[in-house]
């Protein structure tokens, strides 16, 4: 095949009329042909993506050159920084010799930038702290997290379900085994004359459950203040898309804690943002690296979770990208949905590695310009093979990319740079707080030790009452009962809404937080 003709129908397949980033320059044979890019339109890019390669390929790069495009085109992203080296993203690159000569193969200048960024965490990293509620994950993804079976996810059902009737807020982890502790004790009996029996053995195994999400570092993420998931699509001053770089360096050994998060996040994004029908750019894009660990640990049911907010999430513009090592890392019917693949080498040591190649080599089109399986294994550093979705969702012909150097620091910020950065955040006052407001735990305590008291004063009252007295006398109240019908109670609950109304896979649809009420329509799949 004649190198004119590869290049006129590279030219003519990665040309497009609307807004499009520049991955890098195609290479014919080992030749790279200088200024005929290969551009990627922003229209598809809510068809999501998928970014793999071995280690030490540039797969890190590859996503930082995306997402600090994306931010120049005016496209906020939330980034997953596994490994802890997304942070130079934030500073102005450096040029030397090695970039100025594949930027003069390319074709197109190297202009050091850098790009506005917020840090956010889940734990005690530095960062803006992300929390969410019990309540607005709801009693179906809470289930789904914990990996419960029907009737485990029935009574969480009716924890949810009565704590609404009670007016008991669901703010963390301690709410719901108070509750649960107080269902198969004190409020047994009542319990079971409207729902029925509630076995102590599902209940300890919902305990034990819950348990194991806590050591896993979950406590940290359940409380107040709620992010609000709309500071994730802000724009700086300059028009530039904020990245949010998710500090989470000590995650990989916290796999469920990531998956939670992962799937609240996406759900509550669902649940927020409007349908945006076809635009010119994303609203949002998501970067998801080391994505096998939200595949590995994840039970079937949250997978299926997973595979249909994917479907149903571009519809609100957002894209979504996995950056892992190997595509099978990815779930098939997951993976059938991402229209970028941006593919890195692939090393082969032993017969399954081959059989994994050759695998994956049928993940991209059929090209008469490469033999797939054999170019794999053959690429440099900042070399990969690319096919995306053109403007009108058809895919284009599979291509070796020479790929651009990002155009910020590939280097991480030093102590000071990132504590600056951090002391500037235009958004730290909203979250850098920790808030601890009456929920269900110290309501139900209070209540029940306030009745035991009033139990024990009556107990005493009666034994200096005439036994004929005490038999005309009112039958007296259960714990249960005190509690529910106290006076405090009552009026903690007169200040709190009086139903909660649930999104998507039981995601909040009305927050509960101090910070806003933002009434959101009722999904279909409410389990109200």
């Amino acid at each position: 095949m004649s190198k004119e003709k590869f290049a006129a129908e590279v030219a003519a397949a990665y040309s497009f009329t609307g807004p499009s980033i520049i991955l890098g320059a195609p290479k014919y044979m080992d030749e790279v042909l200088t200024e005929n890019f290969i551009r990627i339109p922003l229209k598809t890019l809510n068809r999501h993506g998928l970014i793999a390669g071995a280690t030490g390929t540039g797969k890190t790069k590859t996503l930082q050159i995306i997402a600090e495009q994306l931010s120049a085109q005016g496209v906020p992203s939330l980034l997953m920084d596994v490994k802890g080296d997304l942070s130079g993203i934030a500073a102005m690159g450096v040029s030397n010799e090695k970039i100025q000569e594949r930027h003069q193969k390319i074709g197109i200048p190297f202009i050091p930038d850098g790009s506005p960024v917020e840090f956010l965490s889940l734990s005690h990293d530095k960062g803006l702290r992300l929390r969410a509620t019990v309540t607005e994950f709801g009693p179906v993804l809470f289930s789904k997290i914990l990996d419960l079976n029907d009737i485990q996810t029935g009574v969480v059902t009716l924890v949810f379900k009565w704590c609404d009737d009670n007016q008991l807020p669901l703010i963390d982890l301690n709410d719901v085994k108070k509750v649960l502790q107080f269902l198969s004790n004190e409020g047994k009996e009542q319990i079971e004359q409207e729902y029925g029996t509630i076995s102590s053995t599902t209940v300890g195994t919902i305990m034990r459950k819950i348990v194991e999400l806590e050591q896993q570092g979950a406590e940290l993420f359940f409380g107040e203040p709620s992010f609000d998931v709309d500071d994730l699509a802000r724009l700086d001053e300059d028009g530039k898309g904020i990245i949010s770089i998710l500090r989470v360096t000590d995650i990989q050994d916290k796999p469920k804690l990531f998956s939670t998060f992962m799937l609240q996040i996406l759900a509550e994004i669902y649940a927020t943002f409007p349908e945006a029908g076809d635009l010119d750019r994303p609203k949002l894009c998501l970067f998801i690296d080391e994505a096998h660990l939200v595949f590995n640990e994840a039970s079937k049911a949250l997978l299926d979770q997973i595979e249909t907010i994917i479907k149903l999430i571009r519809s609100k513009s957002i894209g979504v990208f996995f950056i892992t090592q190997n595509p099978a890392d990815v779930p098939e019917a997951v993976l059938g949905q991402l229209g970028l693949k941006v593919q890195h080498a692939l090393r082969a040591f032993t017969a399954k590695d081959r059989k994994a190649i050759k695998l994956a080599s049928e993940n991209f089109p059929i090209s008469e310009y490469y033999k797939t399986d054999e170019l794999l294994t053959s690429l440099g550093i900042g070399e990969a093979m690319c096919t995306a979705l053109n403007e009108k969702g058809i895919p284009t012909p599979l291509v070796h990319v020479y790929l651009r150097a990002p155009q910020s620091r590939m280097d991480v910020l030093t102590e000071p740079e990132l504590n600056h950065l951090m002391n500037n955040s235009a958004i730290a006052h909203k979250y850098n707080q920790t808030l601890d407001r009456e929920s269900a735990y110290e309501i139900l305590s209070g209540k029940i030790e306030e009745a035991q008291q009033e139990t024990t004063q009556e107990e005493l009252r009666r034994q200096q009452e005439d036994s004929r007295s005490a038999g005309r006398g009112k039958e007296e109240k259960s714990t249960f009962e005190k509690v529910i019908t106290s006076t405090t109670t009552r009026q903690i609950g007169s200040t709190i809404a009086r139903e909660l109304t649930r999104g998507l896979l039981g995601v909040l649809g009305v927050k509960t937080s101090t910070r806003r009420t933002t009434t959101r329509r009722k999904s279909p799949f409410s389990w109200f």
